[in-house]
Parts: C-alpha cells; structure tokens; sequence
C-alpha cells in the first residue's frame, strides 16, 4: 500500500513558476512508476508527466514539454514537479499517482487507470 501526498500548489502569474511536491509513504517506494495528471473544471483528467522507477527516463504531455520538469528522490520518498513559464490554461488540480514498475513502458500509466492517486493540490494561473 503506498499513500500519496501532494503540496506546492497554489496562485501564480502567467510566466511563473510552482513547484508540486508529492511524498510517499509505504513500502518501496522505489518501485513504482510514479506521475502527474491534471484535471481542470469541466475537462476530463489528462496526463502531464511520469518517471520510470527504474532507470529514471521521463515521458511528458506535448502541452508541457520544454515547460515542466518531473524529478524523484528515493531518499526523501518524494516526487517533484517544476512548472516553469506557466500559462492560464495550466490551470488545474494536479493529481500525484504511483502504479507498478512496468506501467509507463507497457502503455499503461498514460491511461491513467493507476493503483495509487494523491488527493490533488490547486494550481492557479492567473493572466
């Protein structure tokens, strides 16, 4: 069982920047491939980013891409993501999720039908 904690959300100008903090708490943290999705009012859930447990490689929507850094540190069991020169239409709850450590190479963590969500943290960007 893994829990998942978000934090970092918050109001910021259109250009700035947040950072979204996601702790685990579990056993083996390590071994889950872990990620972000986002879902703003009205619109259904999407994926923004995912990091493979195992050897760390990234995968990022093509709205986020050059924009966004996701990052973990298996010593802190927490996962990051840095949004930098954000836009109004990032506006979102972000959602931190885990799932099993072959879920981004088969396919499957795009799909967002995933083990283990967070209970999201409100981004706000304003223009």
């Amino acid at each position: 069982q893994v829990e998942l904690v978000e934090s970092g959300g918050g109001l910021v100008q259109a250009g700035g920047s947040l950072r979204l903090s996601c702790a685990a708490s579990g056993r083996a943290f390590s071994m889950y491939d872990m990620g972000w999705f986002r879902q703003a009012p009205g619109k259904e859930r999407e994926f923004v980013a995912a990091i493979s447990w195992n050897d760390g490689s990234t995968v990022y929507a093509d709205s986020v891409k050059g924009r966004f850094a996701i990052s973990r540190v298996h010593a802190k069991n927490t996962m990051y993501l840095q949004m930098n020169s954000l836009k109004p239409e990032d506006t979102a709850v972000y959602f931190c999720a885990a799932d099993s450590p072959t879920s981004l190479r088969v396919g499957k963590f795009k799909t967002g039908a995933l083990d283990y969500w967070g209970q999201g943290t409100q981004v706000t960007v304003s223009s």
